[in-house]
């Protein structure tokens, strides 16, 4: 197992931006419903994941330390709330969305609604982490082959990163949390 990998998560991310005075960052969790957003929210905050119900609104986590602040904002993904998801892009310092590498049903479904989402005005030259989850499946794809299906190369206007991850085990996850720090700091400062 590795839930020490997600334990330390944004515990770390903060540690390493301890130098950065009062930096408060800003970001939105999206994806399609059961892509695994809340579970990982969860494992960032070091909560349990066994006990997830779909999100019908939003969640919100802050984590603060050193005089920083994380803000992730989690919305629900059913196809209802999707209209309503750029309410929430105002001052968005990071887009987090989340992928089910083992849904090769909803791959065009999940691409168009993450292509909308980088047309928004208030995500013009937002920096894009994709986790693409549930790698410990055995049915999921490649993060590599979903970054070709996604067209991500074409994403020319802002910094992006796809990292494969399990947020249930929380492989992967650590990873994508020191891209965090290495590209949105350094911009924020």
């Amino acid at each position: 197992m590795h839930k020490r990998e997600c334990k330390n998560g944004l515990l770390s991310v903060m540690q390493k931006l301890k130098g950065s005075a009062e930096l408060e960052l800003r970001i939105v969790l999206l994806g399609l419903d059961n892509a695994g957003k809340t579970t990982l929210l969860k494992c960032l905050a070091s909560e349990d994941v066994n006990t997830i119900t779909p999100t019908q609104g939003f969640n919100i986590k802050s984590v603060a330390s050193h005089g920083m602040k994380l803000n992730v904002w989690d919305i629900g993904g059913q196809r209802k709330i999707r209209p309503f998801w750029k309410k929430y892009l105002e001052n968005t310092d990071l887009l987090v969305y989340v992928i089910d590498s083992a849904d090769k049903k909803r791959f065009e479904e999940t691409g168009l609604e993450l292509s909308e989402l980088t047309d928004e005005e208030n995500l013009a030259g937002v920096p894009i982490l994709i986790f693409a989850n549930k790698q410990d499946l055995g049915t999921a794809s490649l993060a590599s082959e979903i970054a070709e299906g996604l067209n991500l190369h074409t994403y020319r206007d802002r910094v992006w990163q796809i990292q494969a991850c399990s947020a249930v085990t929380g492989e992967g996850v650590q990873d994508g949390m020191n891209w965090i720090c290495n590209n949105l700091v350094n911009r924020k400062k």
